[in-house]
């Protein structure tokens, strides 16, 4: 991708307020032109000055009177329209910020849950957060500046070509060189290459370093500091490498630049002295030369805030690359006429998934051959080892990912025919991990949720037995949860989020490993809640607690992404297979007790081969 087709990205973010910035420019412009007043003053009063040397009681001070006022007003006016400038370019800026998160928040929201998996949090976070607002820079700052300090030196060389082109063309020489060098260097491959690396490698850093602050128990458990942990330690001294990589890259061509820029009058002393001493007496040349002195210098500025802008938009096309590519990945197709079901059974149609394509070396079936009918008012279980493909069902329900093979309905329609929203108010989903916001347990519980009432909500909590230890916090149901408020343990958040499913109160309920940290009484009470809560309802849940799906009117039992055994909970214990034998272990672990007598005594039996 060129220069050029990478410019147009952010020259098409920055048109969404294409009146704002216009404005923005034509102030700039102006503000710019207005800063050349002072050296049109400085001539014409040097002019005055030289001519009546010899005489200074001659010399017209109306004039110099007149220059200086009108220096002072152009100053006041140049700093009205910088200002009106740089406020239409905020104002700009600002809005295109709001609507540019926006779009990422929801798009990100949109795309299938395999691209979340396999991208960093950090990565994600560095992108909405930093590479959004390095747009705002360009948009509010440096676009602006790149108006000001591109018309700024043209106005003054063209200014200087008029006087006289021989010192002009001297002056251009370094300045054509001092561009040329920087181009150079940001235009070939290898500069690109590492200021695209640069990118990854910042990315790469907030990615790890989100995983160790996460990670922070286990740091503190093991000892880990942050020199040993080797995939933190590794992408710092990778951004380490990278950064002294361009600034190898950019030293030479920087630093002459700089030279070139900042000694412009050394070019044009021996020209102006050689001229001067060809044109003995030429006054106006002396004056000429004199204002190419004064002038000279007041290039350095616009022409290094020009090297200045260049360099971060190098950085920023890149930052604008990866929120193109976010934005460019699929979102789950929504269909064109959506179909409301009329009944809510669960149906899977012959379903295989992989979670990676066939062509990828990671290839491998997690689901195969999946069929099984979840009828509308009954509980239907899936049970069986890790990595059975459990809750890939659950999650292929709500269209987290697409079947490859296969079909599942919802009352006899797809759910690729259903509208996401539609399919999203069909169903509950409890997960495994528990994730909440940083806002009151109230908020938590409502998920947005406008029409429920504050007793709706308490009696969402009761049932989930929740409500008995919100009631016992200092503000209740408005204590914040997070960072600056309340911690709550494992299994209270998930009794929170059973809360939740429970105030949605939708058609379909999906729990998934709902009751993993509640302790004996809790799960029973959960249950207890739990048997008002399906009634009328299709329920999916997965349990590694066997004795939480006694009552299911239909168990599963898969194992490498196969269904092995299905019935009721008497039915599978008569077959005497896998599902028998987990809930054997089921029982035998509810009875394990932990002592140094049964822990020889199991070593003895391992001993002497005894199963």
């Amino acid at each position: 991708m060129d220069s050029r087709t990478e410019m147009t990205g952010l020259i098409r973010i920055a048109g969404e307020k294409k009146g704002l910035l216009i404005v923005a420019s034509i102030f700039s412009v102006i503000s710019s032109l207005l800063q050349i007043v002072p050296f049109i003053a400085v001539y014409k009063i040097i002019a005055e000055l030289l001519m009546h040397a010899g005489n200074p009681e001659t010399i017209d001070k109306d004039l110099i009177l007149y220059w200086g006022v009108f220096v002072f007003a152009a100053m006041i006016v140049a700093l009205v329209t910088f200002y009106i400038s740089g406020i239409s370019s905020h104002i700009a800026a600002f809005h295109i910020l709001y609507q540019l998160r926006l779009r990422l928040a929801e798009h990100v929201a949109k795309v299938p849950m395999g691209y979340h998996s396999k991208t960093a949090t950090g990565e994600l976070k560095k992108i909405i957060e930093v590479s959004v607002e390095k747009i705002e820079k360009f948009i509010a700052h440096q676009l602006p500046d790149l108006v000001s300090a591109a018309v700024i030196p043209v106005l003054l060389v063209g200014y200087l070509c008029w006087l006289d082109w021989r010192l002009a063309l001297i002056l251009l020489i370094p300045i054509g060189c001092g561009f040329w060098l920087q181009a150079r260097m940001f235009a070939s491959a290898e500069g690109q290459t590492a200021y695209r690396e640069f990118q990854y490698a910042v990315e790469e850093m907030n990615a790890t370093g989100v995983e160790y602050i996460r990670g922070m128990p286990a740091v503190k458990v093991f000892g880990i500091t942050a020199d040993s942990f080797l995939t933190f330690k590794t992408a710092v001294v990778k951004y380490r490498d990278i950064s002294l990589r361009i600034t190898n890259l950019c030293k030479t061509s920087y630093s002459l630049f700089f030279v070139l820029m900042g000694s412009l009058f050394v070019f044009v002393v021996p020209v102006g002295i050689l001229l001067l001493s060809e044109n003995a007496g030429n006054q106006a040349f002396a004056i000429t030369f004199i204002l190419f002195l004064v002038i000279t210098p007041s290039l350095s500025a616009p022409l290094l805030k020009l090297l200045h802008v260049g360099s971060g938009l190098r950085e920023i096309i890149e930052g604008n690359k990866r929120i193109d590519a976010i934005l460019s990945q699929k979102a789950v197709e929504e269909p064109q006429k959506p179909q409301i079901p009329e009944s809510y059974d669960i149906q899977f149609h012959q379903v295989s998934f992989a979670y990676e394509t066939v062509e990828s070396k990671d290839y491998k079936p997690v689901l195969e051959n999946i069929s099984f009918l979840a009828q509308s008012g009954e509980m239907t279980a899936l049970v069986g080892p890790s990595g059975g493909g459990k809750s890939t069902i659950a999650s292929l329900l709500l269209r987290f990912w697409d079947v490859q093979e296969g079909m599942i309905t919802i009352g006899g329609v797809p759910v690729q025919e259903m509208g996401t929203e539609q399919l999203m108010d069909t169903v509950s989903f409890v997960f495994q991990d528990v994730h909440l916001f940083y806002d009151s347990i109230e908020e938590n519980i409502r998920m947005g949720n406008t029409v429920a009432s504050g007793e709706d909500v308490i009696a969402a909590a009761k049932i989930a037995c929740c409500h008995e230890f919100i009631e016992q916090l200092e503000h209740g149901y408005a204590t914040k949860i997070g960072e600056g408020g309340t911690y709550l343990s494992g299994g209270e958040a998930q009794r929170i989020a059973i809360a939740r499913a429970l105030l949605k109160n939708a058609p379909i309920l999906v729990l998934d490993e709902a009751t993993a940290y509640a302790d004996a009484e809790n799960e029973h009470k959960i249950q207890q809640g739990l048997v008002e809560l399906v009634k009328g309802k299709t329920v999916l849940i997965i349990a590694h607690r066997l004795s939480t799906i006694r009552a299911a009117e239909q168990i599963l039992v898969l194992k490498q992404g196969r269904i092995v055994e299905r019935g009721t909970h008497e039915e599978l214990r008569c077959q005497q297979g896998l599902y028998d034998q987990m809930w054997q272990a089921h029982i035998r672990a509810a009875s394990w007790k932990l002592g140094v007598g049964n822990l020889q005594s199991e070593a003895a039996k391992e001993g002497a081969g005894i199963e």
